[in-house]
């Protein structure tokens, strides 16, 4: 599994807490050192089966500064992971990815059925 975060999110530290402590095996990445590709985010939100605006970091401040809540709704879904692609703050986090799920944030029940 790969485990995508950014290590100064409380949420993240919860999430790679719960992984250690259940002795799950990860890949740890960095989403603001090692930015998600267009193609990588094209496939985990493909996999995930969830909207693609469940993937911004809508509590960040580049969304806020950027006005993406009035902007998404009029973009494609190309230009939604073009502009995703750019920079991993805009990306919410944690990443889960496994063979067959995506999940986007730390729900530790969710986490918890399929680890």
């Amino acid at each position: 599994m790969k485990f995508i975060c950014y290590p100064k999110c409380t949420t993240c530290q919860k999430a790679k807490k719960w992984l250690d402590e259940n002795n799950i095996e990860y890949e740890l990445r960095d989403i603001k050192l090692e930015n998600p590709s267009f193609e990588e985010l094209n496939e985990w939100y493909r996999k995930s089966g969830l909207p693609l605006k469940k993937f911004f970091n809508t509590s960040g401040l580049l969304y806020k500064s950027l006005d993406l809540k009035n902007k998404l709704p009029e973009m494609s879904e190309d230009e939604m992971l073009s502009l995703l692609a750019t920079d991993g703050m805009l990306v919410k986090r944690p990443l889960l990815i496994g063979d067959d799920f995506v999940f986007v944030g730390f729900k530790e029940a969710e986490w918890a059925d399929k680890t």
